[in-house]
């Protein structure tokens, strides 16, 4: 029995997080390959970046026929649980990467 069957089949991060997690390693990600990455179908992933883009977490800019995708490190969690936290030190730690603010220091 493999680790995920002994645990059952719900993982720790929702699909919202892991897309935002997936659009910040690669911002120039198509949907069908966030869609791999995470586990859902390519419309999920279209519904999900909508509303992840409708609440600022990210922005995309049209380059030729695709897009590239900007992640707002500085935005809050929208849990009152997670009040005053920032989405950047997860996606660090996470996506492995440094924020703009370790990158300017």
């Amino acid at each position: 029995m493999s680790a995920g069957e002994q645990q059952g089949n719900w993982t720790l991060l929702t699909a919202h997080g892991r897309t935002l997690v997936a659009i910040a390693q690669d911002p120039d990600a198509r949907m069908r390959d966030l869609a791999a990455v995470i586990g859902v179908t390519e419309r999920t992933v279209q519904a999900i970046v909508a509303d992840l883009e409708a609440a600022g977490y990210v922005t995309h800019t049209r380059v030729g026929r695709r897009n590239s995708y900007t992640v707002d490190e500085t935005r809050p969690f929208r849990h009152p649980a997670q009040d005053g936290h920032l989405v950047g030190p997860l996606l660090d730690l996470l996506a492995g990467h440094a924020s703009h603010e370790q990158l300017t220091q």
